[in-house]
């Protein structure tokens, strides 16, 4: 439950330094504890609830649906700017934002619950999930100063989102917590995150992702992450059709390391990976 730090370290920042009356921060806030809260119930239930996995696939799906269907039923309903409600970007074209309408809550719950379990499954060694995190909302928190800033925003082709500024704060509080967590989660870690972080980190990063109206951005971005999730779905389908696994064991990271890559190894090298995909989504704000 190594989680609850980083939670702490994210939201004290986050309450001192933005704008409390921007609704971004509370929805920010709000998802992120909500997912934590999957991972705690998850986590406990692992130590102290008798469950030695947790809670139950259809359980842990259930809670996140609910989570995420909330958030995209309020950006569906309440948005600030209705016109652009139901609008999404495509990266790399800057006059496609096709407007999907009531579509586009079956969308962001998909993308939302994608993305937290996507972070979940790559924590398996110490600090893979971490490091891209970082790199990930990184590139995540650029977009959202550049978003809420009107001149920038027009310069670049990107929906305006007024009081987006604020999301860059969140960023940057999620940056320096998950920063501090790395100091110790690090190879070998002294601490570890359990579901209550590793959840709460994919919903934040989803929910920044959402916010800044760049949804369909998120697989490349955090590409490392649907990289890592698609390798265990690749390899239950496979194994369930044909009897034939496709990676030594999934998900990829302990794929490599059953090929007799060190574990340090893979660490770094798929922080490099996150690293790349990162610069690509950042040039899709100036490649439109």
């Amino acid at each position: 439950m190594g989680g609850l730090l980083i939670l702490m370290a994210l939201s004290l920042p986050t309450v001192l330094w933005s704008d409390l009356t921007n609704r971004y921060v509370w929805l920010l806030l709000s998802a992120t504890f909500a997912f934590a809260a999957i991972g705690f119930v998850d986590d406990w239930l692992k130590l102290a609830g008798g469950r030695r996995q947790g809670m139950r696939i259809g359980e842990k799906l259930l809670a996140q649906t609910v989570v995420s269907g909330g958030l995209a039923s309020f950006m569906y309903f309440y948005s600030e700017d209705p016109s652009m409600a139901t609008q999404i970007t495509v990266p790399f074209f800057k006059e496609v934002t096709p407007d999907i309408g009531v579509w586009y809550i079956p969308l962001i719950v998909f993308i939302m619950v994608g993305t937290c379990n996507a972070v979940n499954l790559t924590d398996g060694l110490d600090g893979l999930a971490t490091g891209p995190l970082i790199i990930a909302t990184f590139a995540f928190t650029i977009i959202a100063y550049v978003a809420g800033h009107a001149q920038f925003a027009n310069y670049l082709l990107i929906p305006y989102i007024k009081g987006g500024g604020e999301i860059a704060i969140f960023g940057g509080a999620l940056i320096g917590a998950s920063l501090g967590f790395l100091w110790f989660n690090a190879y070998p870690a002294d601490v570890f995150m359990g579901n209550i972080g590793s959840l709460a980190l994919g919903g934040a990063l989803g929910t920044m992702a959402v916010l800044v109206k760049h949804e369909l951005l998120l697989p490349l971005v955090g590409g490392l992450f649907f990289i890592e999730a698609l390798s265990v779905l690749l390899q239950i389908g496979s194994f369930q059709l044909t009897g034939k696994r496709i990676f030594r064991m999934a998900p990829l990271h302990h794929h490599f390391e059953e090929k007799g890559w060190k574990e340090s190894k893979v660490i770094v090298r798929f922080w490099i990976v996150a690293i790349v995909l990162a610069l690509l989504s950042l040039s899709t704000l100036k490649l439109r």
